[in-house]
């Protein structure tokens, strides 16, 4: 059986995901921050630590990054959904081997899925904010890794 793989981002990747998002990813980026996938999804990449996660069947899961900041981000496809166990332990492999000492960002609250994904990924939900062009609640959350050596 094939495994899943984690692979620095490129900008074609990118642009593979922003055409495949999952529709709450897609509407989270377009209400919720005011982006076009396809222009702004490349560009996220031009700043911090940015991976995808291609599944078993060749198809990529998602695309995630780190800002210098700490700032996290992971858009996905459904390919996650045909993988959710292999994904979600992968992500939180990645997640775990962070060495900033503060990852944090804010999450559309209508986006369950990736809710859930922060849960199990052991970040803490802090408050509920108004945000982007339309003022729809986003759920502030953190996490301080721990690494150990």
């Amino acid at each position: 059986m094939s495994k899943v793989t984690i692979h620095p981002a490129t900008k074609e990747v990118a642009l593979e995901v922003a055409h495949n998002l999952r529709s709450d990813d897609y509407r989270e980026l377009v209400e919720g921050h005011g982006l076009t996938p396809v222009v702004h999804v490349p560009l996220f990449l031009d700043s911090g630590d940015n991976v995808y996660f291609n599944m078993p069947n060749g198809k990529t899961a998602g695309l995630a990054g780190v800002y210098p900041d700490g700032r996290i981000w992971m858009i996905c496809t459904n390919v996650i959904h045909d993988y959710p166990y292999a994904f979600s332990r992968n992500a939180k492999r990645w997640v775990d081997k962070r060495t900033e000492p503060l990852l944090w960002n804010i999450c559309d609250k209508r986006n369950t899925t990736h809710l859930r994904l922060l849960k199990f990924l052991g970040f803490k939900f802090l408050r509920e904010v108004l945000h982007g062009p339309n003022l729809l609640p986003f759920i502030e959350f953190c996490k301080i890794p721990c690494v150990l050596e």
